[in-house]
């Protein structure tokens, strides 16, 4: 069977989770990317085509003119429509593609769950540098289709939403931005898994962010269960938006007992979270969220180990210049923690500073069965090492 995986840049979650499992179904991949070389260094025995990706039409052509596909997909933000469309073009599972666009385009999310009446927000989207006399403060300003809270900035006037609207636009031209009321309340997330038939709640994280106005996330907690009520008020929007099918990672804020959707990423949490996420929960995640494009339904229930506790932390770049310090990737195990921490920066690499997880020096990854353990062992492990940026 031959799985089509859409894909711009090689990542942690293809490489240490859907290749690995993909291997481990028997399944020829085929990986259509517009960066092939990039992806041949990183995966040179996996068969590697150059395509336009970003348009559907160049992606279903590729595929018609190669071998039939038992399978297409993808877990970037930026191709969730477009494998969905070149799934449905060819009969095979996959998400509705419409969902994937209500998802990605952060005002159609606002229209489409306003209409149904299960959470209204005042947005707008601009494609100047101007301050509508309707807007509310604060507000967050942040790129219609963006990911990773990349140019995400909480304003507090018209001047700011000016300043802070018109850099954004010289960095992007043609982008079209979201202003939208601020949501106050703790931010999480909620991970679920559906075939279309099921869907399961593998649990969610608390996320903890840098400072204001941006909004790096600095710091995840697992949770194993949110309260029923607000997992109830999530799904009831992730279901007017039309997302039931396959992996999908949601933002929200609760605020006196009030889960409202931040954004919907129609994909596998990122950021190392799933390779986490597949090792806390002891389940085979990748190949159940690989199964269900495959047209395989999921089981009633995944056996998904519910005693476990976890943290990621990010050690952040706080400001510009040369890495000239930094520990290793290293794998250990303290009083009864697993701890695993890879680096996403080398020793000598210069770098701006982005705010946004652009600015990771590395992830460290934690998981036990006791929650202030796991929270001591990274504390530890973080005092003990040192990073070092030089102008």
């Amino acid at each position: 069977m031959r799985l089509y995986l859409l894909a711009l840049n090689p990542t942690d979650s293809v490489t240490e989770g859907f290749l690995p499992a993909a291997a481990r179904l028997g399944l020829d991949v085929t990986i259509l990317t517009d960066q092939p070389d990039s992806h041949r260094r990183a995966y040179p025995d996996i068969e590697i085509l150059e395509c336009d990706v970003r348009d559907f039409r160049a992606v279903i052509t590729r595929v018609s003119t190669h071998h039939r596909p038992d399978a297409v997909f993808t877990n970037s933000d930026h191709l969730q429509t477009q494998a969905a469309l070149a799934a449905a073009y060819f009969g095979l599972p996959g998400k509705d593609w419409r969902a994937t666009l209500r998802s990605k385009d952060k005002a159609e999310m606002r229209r489409r769950l306003a209409a149904a009446g299960v959470d209204t927000v005042r947005s707008t989207e601009l494609t100047e540098p101007v301050a509508p006399g309707d807007t509310p403060y604060p507000c967050v300003v942040k790129p219609r289709e963006g990911v990773a809270s990349e140019d995400v900035v909480l304003v507090h006037g018209p001047e700011e939403l000016v300043t802070h609207s018109k850099a954004i636009l010289e960095r992007r031209p043609g982008t079209v931005l979201v202003v939208e009321e601020y949501l106050p309340g703790d931010l999480f997330t909620l991970e679920t898994l559906g075939d279309g038939r099921v869907r399961h709640v593998l649990g969610g994280f608390h996320t903890e962010l840098s400072p204001p106005p941006y909004f790096i996330e600095e710091r995840l907690t697992f949770v194993p269960a949110h309260p029923e009520p607000v997992v109830a008020q999530v799904l009831e929007q992730l279901d007017a938006l039309g997302v039931g099918f396959g992996v999908c990672h949601t933002e929200f804020v609760v605020h006196e007992g009030r889960a409202r959707i931040i954004e919907v990423n129609y994909r596998a949490i990122g950021d190392q979270c799933d390779l986490l996420l597949a090792r806390l929960l002891e389940i085979p995640l990748f190949e159940h969220i690989l199964r269900t494009h495959l047209g395989e339904p999921l089981p009633a229930d995944l056996g998904a180990r519910r005693d476990g506790a976890a943290r990621l932390e990010y050690p952040c770049a706080d400001r510009e210049g040369t890495l000239v310090a930094a520990p290793e990737a290293t794998e250990l195990d303290v009083d009864g923690v697993h701890l695993t921490y890879r680096p996403l920066r080398s020793a000598g690499e210069r770098h701006e500073l982005y705010r946004t997880n652009r600015d990771y020096l590395g992830v460290l990854r934690a998981t036990g069965t006791d929650q202030p353990a796991v929270d001591r062992v990274v504390a530890g492990f973080l005092a003990e090492r040192r990073w070092e940026i030089q102008p």
